[in-house]
């Protein structure tokens, strides 16, 4: 790591449960939900909260989210929510559960899941929401909803098999089969797997290469990436043209162009 991580101090948290720091241009974010760093209300209106802040913060480039410990990535969903049967009460988890991680996903620079552990329903979800995702070779990763009656319900069915495409969904969702962070990446579900104690080591150096990137060229390639899950191929090619255009408004672009004909590391102002 280039710096010694340090309390997030710009940002008062709503919950003690995720405990963020900052290295660098990078903000670590640990669930810290004992024993197995489930998601409940405290932490999802927190992760909320919490991205919005950083979509607001100029000096946040990239953000890496892992499980305190090193047997739990995050175990998903705190069942007691459900315990009592309420439909309405499901209905407000779930939309809760959606708000969060898509606020997650849409997250301005590059999150990056550092999976440490079991990353079981919600857990797995969330990891889903980040842009890249490292395992360590040991972590189980699944969607186990239907075994209790539910179904994954912020994002899960999407999200998984966009990655990995219908077959692998279905026996994961559908068999309730369970998978390890070696599989994980031989089916494209995760980028890296890593051995045990490496995962969040790898993840705040992938960090670290971002910040050495345009935070305004990322956000605006991330977009465009994110656009052509639900259009038709070659149909964001225009689009991608004009804000290649649009950069050339920002100081960063003539600072980058500069930088590099200067043979100069380029000084980001992000913006």
């Amino acid at each position: 790591m280039e710096h010694a991580l340090t309390p997030y101090t710009a940002l008062v948290p709503r919950t003690d449960k995720l405990v963020v720091q900052k290295v660098g241009y990078t903000a670590l974010v640990t669930i810290d939900n004992p024993p197995a760093n489930t998601w409940d209300t405290d932490t999802l209106h927190g992760l909320v909260e919490l991205i919005e802040h950083l979509d607001d913060d100029p000096e946040v480039y990239a953000l890496v989210i892992t499980g305190r410990g090193r047997r739990f990535f995050s175990a998903g969903a705190d069942l007691r929510m459900f315990a009592e049967g309420d439909k309405a009460q499901a209905r407000t988890i779930a939309r809760l559960f959606g708000q969060a991680f898509e606020a997650l996903r849409d997250f301005a620079g590059v999150s990056i899941a550092a999976i440490n552990g079991y990353a079981m329903g919600g857990g797995l979800e969330c990891a889903l929401a980040c842009d890249i995702r490292i395992a360590e070779r040991e972590a189980q990763l699944g969607l186990p909803e239907a075994s209790v009656g539910l179904l994954p319900c912020a994002g899960g069915t999407q999200a998984l098999a966009w990655l990995v495409g219908e077959g692998w969904a279905k026996r994961m969702i559908l068999c309730g089969e369970r998978i390890d962070g070696v599989k994980a990446e031989r089916i494209g579900l995760v980028e890296e797997v890593v051995e045990e104690g490496q995962a969040l080591t790898t993840a705040l150096r992938l960090a670290a290469q971002v910040g050495r990137q345009s935070p305004q060229a990322v956000k605006h390639s991330k977009q465009l990436i994110q656009s052509g899950r639900n259009r038709p191929i070659n149909s964001l090619l225009s689009e991608e043209r004009e804000r290649f255009v649009d950069l050339f408004d920002l100081d960063d672009t003539t600072e980058g162009v500069a930088a590099f004909l200067q043979k100069r590391p380029p000084q980001w102002r992000n913006r």
